[in-house]
């Protein structure tokens, strides 16, 4: 999409970073690296598997890459990804523990590149799914387009919350409300908080420049969380299965571009 219009950086009144038209390829560069290393990844899911060699064979891709990863020593995380299994929302610790047949888990990576950071995440899936997890994580891609389809000049990140909100519950499934999305570019977390609910035409107007992602987390059951006594891992209070799905995006003049499309169209587990 065209960016010819977008200006010098600044910031808005709502402390968000404006970014420049030749920020767009160092953004390209480290979305496309977090994304190809989960295509890499995805034959290393499988029954049997521990989540922690996914993570050391994540380390040792970024690493080959020449690119840093942004969660190893971030508040004393000590992993190149999270990997949440299940009923765990997110932030997921890698360990011992095996996947077993018909697990669902988001892996969730981040890198620095020339320092831009790409930021996504996706779902994966253990052996056989069953139709109850795989209409969950269905639900939770469409949620996640719908919202990215609402990135466009002039609209609010109300817009988007609610595009995702909207269309979730319309399928009896309910969002996080816990957890957002946020801005980045050549820091790991900045303004904006990007809600997954919300009301149209609430929240700060988008504008040519903006990046930032946008990662719905869908539950089966009801909204709440909580997170377990290491101050990391948060899952759903009542034990319910959770999906998500992230992408890192720009506001162009005329829409959106995502930076973490998959190079192998990896994206979704099961198209």
């Amino acid at each position: 999409m065209r960016q010819t219009m977008i200006g010098k950086g600044r910031q808005t009144r709502d402390g968000i970073r404006i970014y420049e038209q030749a920020d767009f390829a160092g953004m390209h560069r480290a979305g496309e690296l977090a994304a190809r290393i989960l295509d890499e990844i995805a034959e290393h899911v499988f029954p049997g598997q521990t989540t922690g060699e996914i993570d050391r064979l994540i380390e040792d891709k970024v690493n080959a890459a020449g690119a840093k990863s942004a969660t190893i020593g971030y508040r004393g995380y000590e992993h190149a990804s999270c990997i949440s299994v299940n009923h765990v929302v997110c932030h997921g610790i890698p360990g011992d523990k095996k996947l077993k047949d018909g697990d669902i888990l988001n892996i969730d990576v981040t890198v620095i590149v020339d320092g831009w950071f790409g930021d996504t995440s996706r779902m994966f899936v253990a052996g056989k799914l069953n139709r109850k997890a795989e209409r969950l994580i269905q639900v939770t891609y469409d949620s996640l387009m719908l919202g990215i389809e609402a990135v466009k000049p002039g609209n609010t990140f109300g817009d988007i919350g609610h595009a995702i909100q909207s269309y979730a519950e319309s399928q009896r499934m309910s969002v996080v409300r816990d957890f957002c999305g946020h801005g980045l570019g050549r820091v790991f977390h900045a303004p904006p908080n990007v809600l997954h609910y919300g009301r149209p035409g609430t929240g700060a107007r988008l504008e040519p420049g903006m990046f930032f992602t946008i990662e719905p987390m869908i539950n089966l059951g009801r909204p709440e969380t909580k997170v377990l006594a290491d101050d990391w891992t948060a899952v759903t209070r009542d034990k319910s299965l959770s999906a998500q799905f992230e992408h890192s995006v720009g506001v162009t003049e005329d829409g959106v571009e995502i930076f973490t499309n998959s190079p192998a169209g990896k994206f979704h587990p099961t198209y």
